[in-house]
């Protein structure tokens, strides 16, 4: 992964952070704290597992995406 990807998340995720938590799941995500930030984490590497059990490249692609942002 190119470190212009992994900057460009970054700025994309500071952004939403400080956006209004009414509009922008992202900023409604921080302001409930850490747990709830590492629970969304946790739902989106299973669901990335199960993904790759399943072997359909596309939708392996689809959840390390997710998983990512």
């Amino acid at each position: 992964m190119s470190a212009e990807i992994i900057n460009e998340l970054c700025r994309i995720l500071q952004e939403r952070k400080n956006a209004d938590s009414a509009n922008s799941y992202v900023a409604g995500l921080y302001a409930k704290g850490t747990d709830h930030i590492l629970k969304k984490v946790g739902e989106e590497a299973a669901e990335l597992l199960i993904a790759g059990k399943g072997g359909d490249q596309n939708e392996i692609i689809h959840e390390t995406a997710d998983l990512w942002f």
